[in-house]
């Protein structure tokens, strides 16, 4: 599929893309009310590693890792599925798919911040005045969620901590620069952190806890293939065909659909200090992501 040479339709599937993004967090909301997260989180991302490396099968690009490679993909999937998505599920049992959203959005800051011991990358003052502006819209929130809503401070924390791991993920994976189809790169690291958290839950929670039936059904199959496969293939995708400063810079659509999607979908308040909060949090995102166009040589 080539991408889209209209840069208007190229946003659009970026737009597509912040959708799915951002209602993950209220439909894993909707999901833990079917059953404990570890063993939902496992069988997700498990169905999730099965299409991918299926997909990879199919379309023959398949080709063995090796051992080296696939110690990296489980490290990995560790940190940006099992920790990341782990520790938030975990998270979400006490505090809002909304606090989750605003929290988990600040992740291209942070990746900026930390791409520049790891990764070379040059840190600017645009880049700096961005994590400052970002951080003082999330005080902002987190202020208003604690002492207005009431959010816990436990389920706060591990939210971040849930950040710092698929951060810190993310740019290993770009530091790594393995050589493989990102269906396979993508696909292992989803069946990993399957594995090992289904392991966890058959350890610590009551498989007969699941509520089978339409509800979790449908919730499952949004989050494999509308979130998992969908959103996740889709944002790899236009950062491989296209230009990763156009895609990043819509990042700082999520607070606010995060915060919309927890309201219509979950009946969350949404209290003034969001509304106050989310303006310095995108503005801080897009001064973070968004590179100036250089100017043509006369």
């Amino acid at each position: 599929m080539a991408l889209p040479t209209n840069k208007f339709a190229y946003l659009g599937l970026v737009f597509v893309f912040v959708l799915l993004w951002s209602s993950a967090f209220a439909a894993s909301k909707i999901a833990l009310q079917v059953g404990p997260p570890m063993l939902l989180l496992g069988m997700r991302f498990f169905l999730a590693g099965v299409l991918m490396i299926g997909f990879a099968i199919i379309t023959k690009t398949y080709r063995p890792v090796g051992a080296r490679n696939w110690g990296k993909l489980i490290a990995l999937g560790l940190l940006n599925q099992a920790g990341y998505q782990g520790i938030a599920w975990l998270a979400m049992g006490t505090v809002s798919s909304a606090l989750t959203a605003v929290v988990i959005s600040m992740n291209p800051i942070l990746i900026t911040l930390l791409a520049v011991p790891m990764l070379g990358e040059h840190m600017s003052v645009r880049r700096l005045l961005g994590l400052g502006v970002g951080v003082v819209g999330v005080v902002i929130v987190l202020n208003s969620r604690i002492t207005v809503t009431g959010e816990d401070v436990t389920g706060t924390v591990m939210v971040a901590f849930a950040l710092f791991s698929m951060v810190f993920g993310s740019v290993l994976f770009k530091y790594w620069k393995m050589d493989m189809p990102l269906s396979m790169s993508i696909g292992g690291q989803f069946l990993a952190a399957g594995v090992f958290l289904f392991a966890i839950g058959l350890v610590s929670e009551d498989l007969a806890s699941i509520i089978w039936g339409l509800k979790l059904a449908l919730v499952m199959t949004y989050l494999v293939i509308g979130v998992t496969v969908g959103g996740i293939g889709l944002w790899f995708y236009l950062l491989t065909h296209g230009h990763a400063s156009d895609a990043s810079a819509l990042h700082f659509l999520m607070p606010p659909f995060g915060l919309m999607f927890g309201w219509v979908l979950l009946n969350e308040p949404v209290v003034a200090g969001d509304l106050v909060g989310i303006i310095p949090i995108a503005l801080g995102i897009w001064l973070a992501t968004h590179k100036r166009k250089s100017k043509a040589s006369p």
